[in-house]
C-alpha cells in the first residue's frame, strides 16, 4: 500500500564544502498517488506501529526545516510493507509551489549507483566482467602512474580503490564527447595508494565507469542509462538534462544566509563531463521505485526480467577496503557503501552532496526497508545526518542501530601520533589544480582543528588558531567528526597507516588527506 500527504507550506560547491561533505508543513492534505499499480488509501490506513513512526518522522522533518531553513524536502519509505511518500514545504522561497512526490531534485551522487546498475546489467550480459582490466574496454586509458593505468580493474573503480586523485570535476562542455575528453584528461592524475588497498571516494573512477558504458554500448553514456535502466523501471521524472525537465515542479536550489534559505540559481549546473557522477534529476516517487527494484527478483513491476536477482546481491556483497564515508562502512560493494549494523545486518547506502541540492538513500535488504529524502538547502545536510548517520530512522523502521561509538578521553601521548597537518587536493571545474589542509592538535583528550584553502599546511600555534571541526576517537584510528561548537556531528572519519605502521592519511568524508608532518 502506498500513502501519499503533501504539506503546504507558506555554482558550484566551494572546496572546503566539497570536500567536508559536509519553512514547514502548515497544512496537510491527503491524496491518493498516482500510479494505477499502488493503492490509494489514506493515512488513517496504514497499521498502528508504521503510522506511528511516521508520525515522528514528520515531526523531525518539519523541526529540522525551521532549525536549519529547508524550504522544501520530499521523503520516501518503504517499511512493514507499506510504502510512504510525502511532501514537505515549497520548492522556492520566492515563487513557493508546494513540495509532492513528483518533485524534482538532483540527486547527486546516488547517480552513482546508476552508473553501477548499467555496469552490473553489462555483466549480466555478458559484456563487462568486472575483474577485467580497465584497458580491456579502454586500451588508450592512462593516469600519471603506469603500473597502476595497467592493473586497475573494472570494480575498482566501483568500490573507490583504484588510489588515483579521485576529485577531478573538469567540465569539458556539452558535447556527446564530454566523457571521452574528461577520460584522456586523467593522465595528470597522480597515483595515491596502490590500486585495491586503501578505499577513498573517486569521483573521476565513476567517469571511466561511464566511459566503459559508452564503449560497450556503443551509446552515449545518458541514453545508455536511460535504455537499460530508466525506461524499463519506468522512472518518468528521472532525467540527466534540464532541458529534459522544463515545465516539471523544480525544486530550486538555495544556500543559507543569516540562518534563512535564499534561491542561488548558480547552484543548479552540472558539468557534462561528470555525469555518471552526480548529474541525475529525480522525484522522490521515482527514487521509491527503484529502491523496490534493488530490494526485489531483477524483475520490473511489468514483470519483465531486468537482471538476475544473484546480480542484485552481487551489488552489496564482495566490499572492497573499509573505512569510513560519513558512517563507517565494511567497503563499498558495486558503486553501493556497504555499512555494518550491531545487529550483524548489512546496510545498503548512497546520498548525494551538490550546492543546494543534499539527499540520501538508503535500504536494509534484509527487513524489506528502504528511505529516500530528498531537500533544497544547504541546510539539507544536517537534517540528512540525522536521519542517515545517526540510527534514529534505522531503530524505528527497520529495528536496527549503528555500531557503538563511545568517545574516549586519549592522552597526550595518545593523540601525539595523529597530531599535526593533513592535505589533499581537487581539481575544479576550470582544471586548477588546489589544496585543502587540515592542522590537528590534541586538546583535552580529543583532536581540535582547522580547515583551510592554504595549501603550504601552515601550522599555527595553539593561541593563534580558533578550531572549525574535530575528532573524538572512539576506537583506534576511528572518531566522531566534531563541528566548530566541538560537538558530535553525528558522521565518522578515520586514519589510515602506511606499511611502517604510521599514519599516513586522514579520511574525512571518503576523501584521502596525506599526513605532512
Amino acid at each position: 500500500m502506498t500513502t501519499e500527504v503533501f504539506a503546504v507550506g507558506g555554482p558550484e560547491l566551494s572546496r572546503r564544502a566539497v570536500l567536508g561533505g559536509a519553512v514547514a508543513g502548515l497544512a496537510v492534505l491527503v491524496l491518493p498517488a498516482c500510479s494505477s499499480k499502488e493503492s490509494t488509501n489514506t493515512a488513517t490506513s496504514v497499521p498502528a506501529n508504521a503510522k506511528e513512526a511516521f508520525n515522528e518522522l514528520d515531526a523531525k522533518i518539519d523541526k529540522a526545516m525551521k532549525d536549519y531553513a529547508i524550504p522544501g524536502v520530499a521523503v520516501g519509505v518503504i517499511a512493514d510493507g507499506e510504502e510512504y511518500i510525502k511532501g514537505y514545504g515549497v520548492t522556492n522561497v520566492d515563487h513557493p509551489t508546494p513540495v509532492d512526490g513528483d518533485t524534482l531534485f538532483r540527486i547527486g551522487s546516488t547517480t552513482k549507483t546508476f552508473t553501477g546498475t548499467t555496469v552490473m546489467r553489462l555483466v549480466d550480459e555478458g559484456k563487462v566482467d568486472l575483474e577485467a582490466p580497465i584497458r580491456q574496454y579502454l586500451p588508450d586509458f592512462a593516469v600519471a602512474d603506469p603500473e597502476a593505468s595497467a592493473t586497475a580493474t573494472v570494480r575498482q573503480l566501483l568500490n573507490h580503490t583504484s588510489g588515483w586523485l579521485g576529485d577531478d570535476l573538469q567540465d569539458f562542455g556539452r558535447g556527446d564527447d564530454a566523457i571521452t575528453k574528461f577520460v584522456a584528461s586523467m593522465t595528470r592524475l597522480p597515483q595515491e595508494t596502490p590500486p585495491g588497498t586503501v578505499f577513498a571516494y573517486n569521483n573521476a573512477g565513476l567517469v571511466v565507469a561511464g566511459r566503459i558504458v559508452e564503449v560497450v554500448t556503443g551509446s552515449v553514456y545518458e541514453d545508455a542509462v536511460q535504455k537499460m535502466l530508466l525506461d524499463p523501471l519506468e522512472l518518468s521524472h528521472t532525467r540527466f538534462f534540464s532541458d529534459q525537465i522544463i515545465g516539471r515542479n523544480i525544486a530550486a536550489s538555495h544556500n543559507v544566509d543569516d540562518g534563512k534559505a535564499v534561491v542561488d540559481p548558480g547552484f543548479w549546473f552540472f558539468s557534462r563531463s561528470c555525469n555518471p557522477t552526480g548529474s541525475l534529476i529525480s522525484s522522490v516517487r521515482d527514487q521509491v521505485r527503484y529502491a523496490r527494484f534493488h530490494l526485489g527478483d531483477g524483475t520490473t513491476s511489468k514483470g519483465d526480467r531486468l537482471m538476475s536477482k544473484d546480480s542484485l546481491i552481487a551489488m552489496r556483497s564482495n566490499p572492497g577496503v573499509g573505512g569510513t564515508l560519513q558512517v563507517e562502512l565494511t567497503g563499498m560493494g558495486v558503486s553501493w557503501m556497504l555499512r555494518p549494523s550491531a545487529e550483524n545486518e548489512t546496510i545498503v547506502q548512497h546520498g548525494g552532496t551538490w550546492a543546494g541540492q543534499r539527499s540520501g538513500f538508503f535500504m536494509v535488504p534484509s527487513r524489506k526497508f528502504a528511505m529516500t529524502v530528498l531537500t533544497n538547502s544547504e541546510g539539507g545536510g544536517k537534517l540528512l545526518n540525522e536521519l542517515f548517520a545517526e540510527d534514529w530512522s534505522l531503530r524505528r523502521f527497520a529495528g536496527i542501530s549503528n555500531l557503538p561509538a563511545t568517545p574516549q578521553k586519549l592522552s597526550t601521548a595518545e593523540l601525539a601520533p595523529y597530531e599535526g597537518a593533513y592535505a589533499t587536493d581537487d581539481i575544479d571545474q576550470s582544471g586548477t589544480l588546489g589544496t585543502v589542509v587540515i592542522n590537528f592538535r590534541g586538546k583535552d583528550g580529543q583532536l581540535v582543528g582547522n580547515m583551510s584553502d592554504a595549501p603550504d599546511g601552515t601550522y599555527l600555534p595553539d593561541e593563534q588558531t580558533v578550531p572549525n571541526l574535530g575528532l573524538a576517537l572512539y576506537q583506534t584510528d576511528y572518531g566522531l567528526d566534531l563541528g566548530p561548537d566541538l560537538k558530535p556531528t553525528g558522521t565518522r572519519s578515520n586514519f589510515v597507516r602506511g606499511s611502517d605502521g604510521n599514519v599516513a592519511w586522514f579520511s574525512n568524508h571518503g576523501r584521502l588527506y596525506r599526513h605532512l608532518q
